[in-house]
């Protein structure tokens, strides 16, 4: 009965792999090999949402995530996310999200809080307080709101990405402030395009440049991100990328560190890894990851800028102290 109620769960809470479809979608599609590149990810998501739906306990979810092929498997971890959280933020929920935080989802702690942000999309507002509970790091917590940004930008693509809605007083996190929230809501907008634009990198640059100015950089620091990681560009489109974001080059590699640290941190690193962060940052996965470590050691203090965007302009200034250097 329990393993029954399981199931139920799952085909309850998880939605249909079509919704990684790019037809579905209305996405480009740049060519088969970049199709099945993102469609895969796209499925490679749910799934890790489906296990974390159906599992007993996270620590069952886990071991059947380790079981994906590892180029994959950080998708799979931000879907387990997005279950967790959601069931936290279920009547009855629990503590799912901080559970599996301590296994090996601590490794892929930056995916995870990037799913919670998908589960605060997908759940009632008075019930995200619940659901973000595990989002305690005061600097990482703002990872949610990328992973929010990320899925109005999937699901609601008309709206965010071609109408560019930007919704006003951001509620969370609590104390605001709301206009940064909106910043880096951007960032997942942002990583979304590169998926909204079939990882070409003249239309996703296209998506990109219909917005204000202002948002831009933030955009470009989310796209950089996605060519990283998620990848489906080779080196030449990488370039034709880098030539459209001429303007914004310093949050293009911000992002694409981000996203080299995220895989070494869960060593995950792929060879596109690496020469995507050699082409967007200048420098290697163990590189970022070392730098963004680095950034985020010596404390942010009482500043007005919240700590997350010290943490990324420190980060650019690094990789533009490495540049100089002799």
């Amino acid at each position: 009965m329990a393993s029954g109620w399981r199931a139920l769960r799952r085909r309850i809470l998880t939605p249909s792999m079509k919704e990684a479809n790019l037809s579905v979608r209305g996405f480009h599609v740049k060519g088969p090999a970049a199709r099945t590149m993102l469609e895969t990810i796209g499925e490679t998501f749910l799934t890790g949402y489906a296990y974390a739906a159906e599992a007993r306990e996270p620590a069952e979810a886990e071991e059947r995530l380790e079981e994906l092929p590892w180029q994959f498997r950080g998708f799979a971890y931000e879907g387990a996310g997005m279950g967790f959280a959601i069931r936290d933020g279920l009547p009855f929920g629990g503590r799912q999200v901080s559970r599996f935080l301590e296994g090996r989802a601590r490794n892929h702690v930056y995916m995870v809080y990037v799913g919670i942000g998908w589960a605060m999309a997908r759940l009632p507002r008075f019930r995200w307080a619940k659901a973000s509970a595990a989002a305690a790091d005061p600097l990482l917590r703002w990872l949610a709101l990328d992973g929010y940004g990320f899925h109005q930008a999937y699901f609601y693509t008309d709206r965010y990405v071609r109408r560019q809605y930007q919704e006003p007083n951001f509620p969370w996190p609590a104390g605001g402030p709301a206009r940064y929230a909106s910043r880096v809501i951007d960032q997942g907008i942002g990583r979304a395009i590169w998926f909204v634009g079939g990882a070409d990198p003249d239309v996703a640059a296209d998506l990109i440049d219909a917005f204000d100015e202002s948002r831009r950089a933030d955009l470009y620091s989310g796209a950089g991100l996605a060519a990283t990681y998620a990848g489906a560009a080779d080196e030449a489109e990488l370039r034709a990328f880098l030539r459209r974001g001429r303007n914004h080059l310093p949050q293009v590699a911000q992002g694409s560190v981000f996203a080299g640290a995220a895989r070494f941190r869960a060593g995950l690193v792929t060879p596109h890894t690496t020469m995507a962060s050699g082409l967007l940052c200048g420098v290697t996965p163990e590189q970022a990851s070392d730098l963004a470590d680095a950034a985020r050691a010596e404390p942010f203090g009482t500043s007005d800028v919240p700590a997350y965007e010290l943490w990324r302009r420190r980060i650019a200034s690094g990789l533009a102290e490495l540049r100089t250097a002799p």
